[in-house]
């Protein structure tokens, strides 16, 4: 730009404030047409309709002082003031406004463009002399100077608008995007098999085999939105991810994030309806596989993420939002609402078997889980959260894969911890109905954007519901309880080496059992009397779980995590030897 003309635009207060509107409009069609997704929800007939109707709502003003918007410190305060007072060619919004720093569309820049026009040619045909003659010189040299910069941008305009025609022919959906994840993993486990005394319907100690497997997870998700602020989630899986636990290693405790296995048929695997009902207030409505880790803020963001987070299943968040998984159904209903800008009140409710009309199922007659839980944040990079979750499980519905397993059950009647339960080893045990009080404290601090350490203690007071009798004994009474804990800190250094990069490291202890009215295993002579009982039963050693990953963000769609875990005193038993779990997890996402 020459110095001329700059020194005229600074002379020329209305000559200025017409350029920059001219430019703004330009701008603003470039933005909106780089904006225009599969996503978008309204027609071009309807945004025409729209700014349309904003125009016709638009009213003159005759002094700058009636837009309450504009300060005298804004830097284009003199041009406005001078479009006003010299030529009346500002309309404001019909709420006072003229939203000056807002992008303008092509709409509105026609419809004050025209405004403008009109007016200055009104003073023209009137004689009032102020539209000058040396304005009007200097208009068309401005526009001479400028026609080569004006011809470019209209050249990528209709270039934009090109390209806009054609996403819009060739989009999937104008409601629903597609996104997909598909995991390979590459993993393997080496160690001891748990101590099992003779006689156990266990598996004896020997050594773990140590083969290498390659397994895959792949979910295809739909995502939907009806009003630009609400959600409908549609997500079909398919994986052959078997899990480290049961006969494999004896323990649930060696479980990784992503396993488990359907034979690679797809299913519906989540759907889930989220919308606002006030401004400060989001619903949610799960309809299958609910997960209150997934509703509500778990606060360990940089591990939950069971394809980019922890790569063992214990590593992604307090085992307690794990309620009454592994079983059909899992319908919930999740309310979040903000009370402020530091304090946000979470409550759901989960039935475990909302589909089956049975008796002891549906909505409110089977076994639930209901969250009350309040987050706080009482600096932009610390966040805290109380949580309680009441829980029932129905006998038939308890889960048998291993409360100290990371795989959290709502009761221990229905587990064997090692050798603390031994009376409990068949797993003949699995009807015996259980509530459970359930107590987390939970804590994320970023104390730079490249350090975040959070962490999470649990309680959880189990209780039995009905009897139990095995052979005629009475092995578990209504009414008996036992006392689970857990608790583990994570470190995540996110952009380690390079953007995107993810450093992490778990070091915890899974749910524990410190106290329990469960009685010994009888204690028999040479002739086969009971001679007594052993004390009651709980764990008697503790187990640690000490895990590293490194997730290397190749690219936009490709990450690779090699990590490794440890175990050691599997299933809170010093006799048992260390197990290790060693994995290579590559994640496609697009």
């Amino acid at each position: 730009m020459s110095k001329t003309i700059k020194a005229t635009l600074q002379q020329s207060p209305a000559i200025l404030a017409a350029s920059l509107l001219v430019a703004n409009g330009v701008v603003a069609q470039e933005a909106n047409v780089g904006k225009t997704t599969v996503n978008n929800n309204v027609s071009p007939i309807e945004q025409i309709n729209q700014y349309a109707e904003e125009s016709e709502g638009m009213d003159q003003v005759t002094s700058v002082s009636q837009l309450r918007d504009v300060q005298p410190t804004d830097w284009a305060f003199q041009a406005l003031q001078s479009l006003v007072e010299r030529y009346g060619c500002i309309a404001g919004y019909p709420d006072g406004t003229y939203r000056g720093n807002r992008a303008m569309t092509r709409f509105e820049f026609a419809a004050g463009l025209n405004a403008c026009m009109d007016k200055v040619n009104q003073l023209i045909g009137a004689g009032t002399g102020l539209v000058k003659k040396e304005d009007l010189l200097t208009l068309q040299k401005l526009q001479e100077s400028f026609a080569s910069e004006l011809a470019t941008m209209r050249g990528r305009v209709d270039a934009l608008e090109a390209r806009t025609a054609e996403l819009e022919a060739n989009q999937f959906s104008t409601t629903t995007k597609l996104k997909g994840e598909v995991i390979f993993n590459l993993s393997s486990m080496f160690g001891d098999r748990l101590a099992v005394p003779a006689g156990s319907a266990r598996a004896p100690r020997n050594s773990l085999a140590d083969n290498v497997v390659f397994t895959e997870r792949a979910r295809l998700i739909f995502d939907s939105s009806f009003s630009g602020k609400d959600l409908l989630r549609t997500r079909i899986q398919a994986r052959n991810i078997a899990p480290f636990s049961g006969g494999l290693s004896g323990t649930s405790m060696t479980r990784l994030s992503v396993d488990g296995n359907n034979n690679n048929n797809f299913e519906l695997e989540k759907l889930f309806y989220r919308f606002p009902l006030a401004k400060t207030t989001t619903l949610q409505i799960d309809a299958t596989n609910a997960e209150f880790n997934d509703n509500v803020n778990n606060f360990n963001p940089l591990f939950a993420g069971s394809g980019n987070g922890s790569i063992s299943r214990f590593g992604r968040y307090n085992p307690l939002y794990r309620q009454l998984q592994g079983s059909p159904g899992g319908a919930a209903v999740t309310l979040r609402h903000n009370l402020s800008k530091e304090f946000e009140l979470s409550l759901g409710y989960q039935a475990l078997r909302s589909n089956d009309p049975s008796p002891k199922a549906g909505l409110f007659d089977g076994g639930y889980a209901a969250l009350a839980q309040l987050a706080f944040k009482p600096l932009k990079t610390l966040d805290l959260g109380f949580t309680y979750i009441r829980s029932y499980a129905p006998g038939t519905d308890v889960n048998v894969s291993g409360s100290t397993g990371g795989d959290f059950s709502t009761t221990p009647f229905a587990y064997r911890s090692g050798n603390a339960f031994q009376n409990l080893a068949t797993g003949s045990l699995t009807k015996v109905a259980t509530s459970s009080d359930n107590f987390g404290i939970q804590a994320s601090w970023r104390l730079s954007p490249k350090f975040v350490i959070s962490g999470w203690g649990g309680l959880t007071e189990a209780r039995a519901e009905t009897n139990r009798s095995v052979n005629g004994v009475n092995l578990i009474k209504s009414g008996e309880t036992a006392t689970i804990v857990n608790w583990a800190v994570t470190l995540g250094l996110p952009d380690f080496g390079k953007k995107g990069n993810l450093l992490g490291f778990v070091f915890g202890m899974p749910p524990k059992v410190t106290d329990s009215d469960l009685r010994g295993r009888n204690v028999v002579n040479a002739a086969g009397a009971i001679v007594g009982q052993e004390p009651n039963r709980k764990d008697r050693d503790t187990s640690y779980h000490i895990e590293g990953f490194y997730r290397i963000q190749v690219n936009d769609n490709i990450a690779i995590t090699p990590g490794a875990f440890v175990i050691l005193n599997p299933e809170h038993n010093d006799r048992n030897d260390a197990i290790w779990v060693g994995t290579i997890r590559t994640t496609f996402s697009f």
